[in-house]
């Protein structure tokens, strides 16, 4: 050992610091080191009994996402069954009509955007052999559609209404291979009419089956169904197929064992779906697990040499902060002459730079942040969000310091029939038209002001205008923006404006003017300015609808009578146009209307999902009707072939026992003697007739009478539970949280905040 370092040595363990540092430093690094050692020996015995468990509870996790997005498609091919229009595809004489293929490829293919984990859906005409299909479209005959082989599978059925299978599908029916298909029983009258095919994409059906890459088990996972065919696999290892036979055959009964092949340690997991029968096993190679205690063990070392490091890092930092003053004071009596950019000296000229480069970079910064803060103040100052009038002038003067104390109009614009035009265009291309309109609104004003334009959701735009000139009025340019947008974006928009305001605390009330004002859209139509001046002064001496119109077309719709029908919902419309109530008042109206047609149809049709719902504030009066009658007209037609049926009277006799006695504790017994059948038969007529248990359609009229009653009343809800039949409070609450998802209690205060919000 050289003299100078044992000076060093010397001089370093004579500092306190450096000897304590060097202390903790050996005693840390030699418990590391123990650990790392035991926790090898230790770990092996433990990962190995701790590891069926998780590797079981992945399976179940696996399975159960599988078997959700299975149900979902039976769902759907449930929805496809009961759809109207298959019902027509099947048993009109006149098959190829124009219209209903229309409708039926309209829904369907609604009904696979919905769907993640569905490719295409088939329906097969058993009687005439034709299919109309998303997406091959219509073919009268098996010898002209490209995927018929699996017609046979009809033959499979037996008594189960649903069959699920891998097949193969010819090239030219939207990718060839293999894949995998549910298919379910059409049933119209008894007899079977139809198949519904639904093509599942493979890849997102399975996408969870992956194992993770966390860690280097070697592992496979894999789906047999019940015909012993492989499903699906994946690996991160290669094993043969004698390996999967083989864990199979010695499986113990819960589904797990251990077995040895080729001189590896296979661990085993295998669980049975209860929804389609397959089989899910996991198969893990158990030597990989002790090459992972052997990364442990590696990795705790490497922490002990890592934290040896630190401290000789320490010992140095130690050493350089003791002599950093005899540094300082050796360049400072140094040449003038050196470089200033030594590692211990400071360039004051580089420090100055980047200092100016990091404010400007902060200024550009806050120059783009303002734009995003002004819309939020002015979304806040339209939900509500601030109302302080404080608050209010103090952000307006920080994120509006160009704009003068001039009097500001604000406008709310609205796209017009905005149900049909969301589901023309897709999510990206809605945010991307709707800041085009407000650019169009921008670009226009600009010149002659200042003006701001925020997104407040859905079909909405906020504006803010302030004139450069006195006496310019911004209605023109929005009159010039609605004309604009038309021409060249192809969508209609209109524009409610309020009166201008010279203090910014009535900005809020500005806001609520422009949304006033563009509520008579109703009766002015689309495409309009609706300044608030002109409307302010409508007066109203009575309300809008009595609801006797509403209960006549309930009425004729259930009696079948569509001529009826459709005149009855040409004077509801008309009774809101003569009446020219409040529009808010009349929508509440038309919405009831709406409300209670739908519920006839799902009632009837046990589906929520044939007609897309309407934003009814973004439509005229002329539109709304026209909107009724496309939701009554099949209705009453529906209706009028039921009234004919014995059995659907049978039904209706059970359903009106039903309503009559909802208070009382009546079973299927007590209804299946009233209609004079036995309890089976009565059970089999009324799912027959309305797809649904007597006992789930019971507790749902129990549900909307309490949903009624919850509203109208201020009844407790213990009380409540004894009206609709139910003896015990908890057991109303658990039914009613079932059919509605949510509680009594917080329904009736949504319900009621709702109305309030709607009078307002």
């Amino acid at each position: 050992m050289t003299p100078s370092i044992r000076k060093w040595l010397r001089y370093n363990l004579a500092n306190t610091q450096t000897r304590l540092v060097l202390v903790l430093t050996v005693s840390v690094f030699l418990i590391i080191l123990a650990v790392s050692l035991t926790s090898y020996y230790t770990s092996k015995s433990v990962l190995q009994e701790e590891l069926s468990e998780p590797q079981r509870q992945m399976l179940q996790l696996n399975m159960n996402v599988i078997d959700e997005s299975i149900k979902e498609s039976d769902q759907v091919a449930i929805q496809v069954a009961l759809n109207q229009n298959i019902y027509t595809f099947l048993t009109s004489e006149a098959q190829t009509s124009y219209a209903n293929i229309s409708q039926l490829y309209q829904f369907l293919s609604t009904l696979i955007s919905n769907s993640t984990s569905i490719k295409s859906i088939y329906v097969y005409d058993r009687t005439r052999g034709s299919f109309v299909s998303i997406p091959q479209g219509y073919s009268s005959s098996r010898l002209t559609f490209v995927d018929s082989e699996w017609v046979g599978v009809a033959d499979e059925f037996g008594d189960k209404m649903t069959v699920i299978k891998k097949r193969e599908v010819p090239e030219g029916a939207g990718g060839k291979g293999s894949g995998v298909t549910l298919f379910r029983k059409i049933m119209i009258q008894g007899q079977f009419k139809g198949i519904v095919a639904v093509n599942l994409n493979d890849d997102k059906l399975f996408a969870k089956l992956s194992p993770p890459v966390l860690n280097n088990l070697n592992r496979m996972r894999y789906i047999i169904d019940e015909e012993d065919q492989v499903l699906y696999s994946v690996s991160n290892y290669d094993f043969d197929e004698s390996a999967i036979r083989q864990a199979l055959k010695e499986l113990r009964e819960d589904g797990s064992g251990d077995i040895t092949h080729q001189n590896r340690k296979l661990l085993v997991n295998q669980l049975v779906s209860p929804v389609t029968g397959w089989k899910y096993v996991s198969i893990v190679v158990q030597d990989s697990l002790l090459a992972k205690s052997k990364t442990v063990r590696n990795a705790v070392l490497i922490v002990s040499l890592a934290a040896l490091a630190l401290g000789g890092m320490t010992i140095y930092y130690i050493n350089a902060a003791s002599f950093r003053p005899v540094r300082r004071l050796k360049q400072l009596f140094s040449d003038y002459s050196r470089k200033s950019a030594e590692p211990e000296g400071i360039d004051l000229e580089k420090l100055a730079g980047e200092l100016l480069s990091n404010h400007a970079h902060l200024s550009q910064l806050v120059r783009e942040t303002l734009s995003e803060a002004s819309s939020k103040l002015l979304y806040d100052m339209y939900t509500g969000n601030i109302t302080g009038k404080r608050e209010m002038e103090e952000k307006w003067s920080r994120y509006f310091a160009d704009w003068t104390p001039e009097p500001v109009t604000a406008a709310i614009l609205s796209i017009d029939r905005y149900g049909e035009w969301a589901r023309t265009y897709s999510g990206a291309d809605q945010s991307l038209l709707k800041f085009a309109a407000a650019n169009i609104v921008g670009e226009l004003f600009e010149q002659n002001g200042r003006v701001l334009c925020a997104d407040i959701g859905k079909d909405k735009l906020a504006v803010l205008l302030q004139p450069r000139e006195a006496g310019m009025e911004p209605g023109r340019k929005l009159e010039e923006a609605i004309q604009v947008i038309f021409r060249l974006l192809k969508f209609k928009v209109s524009i409610g404006i309020s009166t201008p305001q010279a203090e910014i605390a009535r900005l809020p009330q500005a806001l609520l003017e422009a949304k006033n004002a563009l509520t008579y859209r109703l009766y002015e139509g689309y495409g309009k300015l609706l300044p608030f001046g002109q409307v302010s002064g409508h007066e109203v001496r009575e309300p809008v609808g009595d609801g006797g119109l509403v209960e006549e077309l309930t009425r004729r719709i259930e009696s079948g009578d569509e001529a009826g029908a459709l005149e009855t919902a040409g004077r509801i419309i008309e009774e809101v146009r003569s009446q020219y109530g409040y529009p808010t008042a009349a929508l509440s109206y038309l919405r009831t209307a709406l409300e209670s047609v739908e519920q006839l149809r799902q009632a009837e049709e046990d589906s929520a999902a044939d007609y897309p719902s309407e934003r009814l504030d973004t439509l005229d009066l002329d539109d709304i009707r026209e909107e009724l009658v496309h939701r009554v007209k099949p209705l009453v037609q529906r209706y009028h072939r039921l009234v004919q049926s014995k059995d659907f009277l049978t039904c209706q006799r059970m359903i009106e026992y039903m309503k009559q006695h909802l208070g009382e504790p009546i079973g299927i017994p007590e209804i299946a003697d009233e209609a004079g059948i036995s309890g089976s038969l009565a059970s089999q007529l009324f799912k027959q007739e309305t797809g649904e248990t007597i006992y789930n359609y019971l507790t749902r009229l129990r549900m909307e009478k309490a949903a009624e009653l919850l509203l109208k009343t201020e009844s407790k809800i213990s009380d409540i539970a004894l009206m609709v039949g139910y003896q015990h409070e908890n057991s109303f609450i658990r039914s009613f949280r079932k059919f509605k998802d949510i509680t009594p209690g917080k329904y009736r205060d949504m319900m009621r905040t709702r109305m309030d919000a709607m009078l307002e």
